[in-house]
């Protein structure tokens, strides 16, 4: 999940070219893109897509923001679409644990009333001071919970903090990252508002990639191929991972706990990174055969 497009759910008009382009993923929104008198008609038509063939067939991740849970549109939103084609439920703005596990019960009872066999995850929003400093306590909230997501625009915008300070996006970041960490569930990156900033797009994906974060969110197309080269393991990395993979192979087979690859000393984490970029980069058909 490299890239994830932003799709305001009142553009119908744009939903079948979202699905046409390289984004891994799609978000489409319930809240904040779409106007209280157009929320009723932005559900049904979302409804309607997410049971269309097309969008189940198409190997994409699908992601629904939802309206936040004090809202009345919540409960109606999950109604709508905790559909087959659906894989996780974006939560916005969680303040609060009780929060989360209110939100995980909500969203079962939504898919066992509308007969979904397979489950649907929670990827909750940090956006807010309380639920930066509570992230953990979030991500451990509930099981069905499958990622943090950061949202600068609404953590900084109200406490007057630059929302392209390298440095305060690194902090929020790596909070987000252990938060993450200790759920054993994935962090992803915010969305850059800025979209004639390719430059600027680019060196705050990387600076999440080295973070931990596995992608980062797009609002526009042209920022799809950005995210999607920013994510992607280089040659020498899947090559140095192979050999890692490899020569932990023969030190299992030799008994040895920690072993030497390229001069750098090897020992389980290392193993475990290097699995995880070998298993990326064959999802991405990078690997020889």
């Amino acid at each position: 999940m490299r890239s994830k497009l932003f799709v305001p759910g009142s553009r119908p008009e744009l939903f079948a070219k979202a699905l046409a382009s390289d984004a891994d993923a799609l978000s489409f929104d319930l809240e904040d893109s779409v106007a209280p008198e157009r929320k009723a008609s932005a559900r049904s038509e979302l409804r309607a897509f997410l049971l269309s063939e097309g969008l189940r067939s198409s190997g994409k991740t699908i992601i629904v923001r939802v309206n936040p849970a004090d809202t009345p549109h919540f409960i109606e939103d999950l109604a709508a679409v905790v559909q087959a084609g659906l894989h996780m439920v974006n939560l916005p703005k969680p303040d609060s644990a009780d929060e989360v596990r209110a939100a995980a019960q909500a969203v079962e009872q939504a898919r066992k009333a509308n007969a979904v066999a397979a489950p649907v995850g929670l990827l909750v929003n940090v956006e807010t001071p309380r639920a930066l400093r509570l992230a953990g306590e979030l991500a451990t909230a509930h099981e069905m919970v499958a990622g943090l997501q950061l949202g600068l625009g609404d953590l900084f915008e109200p406490l007057g903090i630059a929302r392209y300070d390298p440095a305060a996006v690194r902090q929020a970041m790596f909070a987000v990252r252990m938060a993450a960490g200790e759920a054993g569930v994935f962090a992803y990156d915010a969305a850059f508002a800025d979209i004639r900033n390719e430059e600027g797009f680019v060196a705050e994906a990387r600076q999440a990639r080295d973070l931990g974060f596995i992608g980062k969110s797009c609002i526009h197309p042209r920022q799809i191929a950005l995210a999607n080269a920013a994510f992607r393991p280089d040659d020498e990395e899947i090559a140095q991972a192979l050999r890692i993979v490899a020569a932990a192979r023969t030190a299992q087979a030799e008994g040895v706990g920690a072993f030497v690859v390229d001069g750098r000393m090897i020992d389980a984490p290392f193993v475990r990174r290097a699995e995880e970029v070998v298993a990326l980069a064959t999802r991405l058909g990078l690997t020889p055969r």
